[in-house]
């Protein structure tokens, strides 16, 4: 079970639907709940700005400003908290930019929550929002991340799940990541793309020995292959979009990041453009 889990508090648009998803999730499995927010100011930032490293002094009206502003967004991610009904929970802010306060967080907890990224307009009296922090959180930490697309309904995260199975070290993690959500799933489609071109990893009986190994722990577990010129991330969303899941799990950059830009890659397939609650380990 998921015991420590850490959302991203930003003020952003999506901020919302991640909040519900995670507040929906600690109460789910009795787990401790941390907002984490970030100012976007290192302390070298903070240096240079009190003049403590020689620099000119320049006024701190501006980093003042952006610390009141994060400590607002926390009182409403308490308030929020408690109407969604979560009985263990705090709030922490962190003097760093977005994605080293969670990566620190992420430490001491089971999983992070963050949201699929969009073209937000900036957030007045916060520091410009980072891009790219699904994928660094995942890439970087050591802990699964739940991505939390737009508009995402107040849905159970234990309906159907589809998970992506390439016989990858990334996939054998998130799937033992997401093994709490797979257990209480409805149903699980352990689902392989073209398997027979990686005979050497799927052997004779493509995703048997997995399927068992989920079953083994109580998933209610069924093998989809797709043969398809699309797409291995294409593919499984087709699958998600089948079978009207509400998580899909998977192996986060398989390949080297080069490759993954080269080749589109299915990590940047998923985080840009799933529809589901997507759970991702490096």
């Amino acid at each position: 079970m998921y015991k420590t889990i850490v959302v991203h508090v930003d003020g952003s648009p999506e901020q919302e639907t991640r909040l519900r998803a995670a507040a929906r999730l600690a109460n789910e499995q009795e787990a401790h709940l941390v907002g984490s927010a970030a100012t976007g100011i290192s302390w070298l930032d903070y240096a240079l700005l009190t003049g403590s490293m020689g620099a000119p002094m320049m006024p701190e009206s501006d980093f003042n400003g952006v610390r009141e502003a994060v400590q607002l967004r926390l009182r409403q991610f308490e308030t929020a908290i408690q109407r969604l009904g979560v009985a263990s929970f705090e709030s922490r802010m962190i003097e760093d930019d977005a994605r080293y306060a969670l990566l620190l967080e992420s430490r001491y907890a089971d999983l992070v929550v963050v949201s699929r990224e969009a073209e937000a307009p900036p957030i007045p009296g916060l520091a410009t929002q980072v891009r790219g922090l699904p994928e660094y959180v995942a890439l970087h930490g050591a802990r699964p991340v739940l991505v939390v697309p737009a508009g995402w309904p107040d849905l159970p995260l234990n309906g159907h799940a589809v998970v992506g199975w390439d016989g990858s070290v990334q996939a054998i993690r998130a799937i033992a990541a997401a093994m709490p959500l797979l257990r209480q799933a409805e149903s699980v489609k352990l689902t392989l793309v073209n398997p027979d071109t990686m005979g050497d990893l799927h052997g004779e009986e493509p995703g048997a020995d997995m399927a068992l190994h989920l079953a083994r722990h109580g998933a209610r577990v069924e093998v989809v292959l797709e043969h398809t010129r699309d797409s291995a991330g294409e593919a499984l969303m087709a699958v998600a979009r089948r079978a009207g899941a509400s998580l899909l799990v998977t192996g986060a950059f398989g390949h080297s990041r080069y490759r993954e830009f080269v080749l589109g890659g299915v990590t940047r397939a998923l985080l840009a453009r799933s529809t589901s609650p997507l759970l991702i380990a490096h």
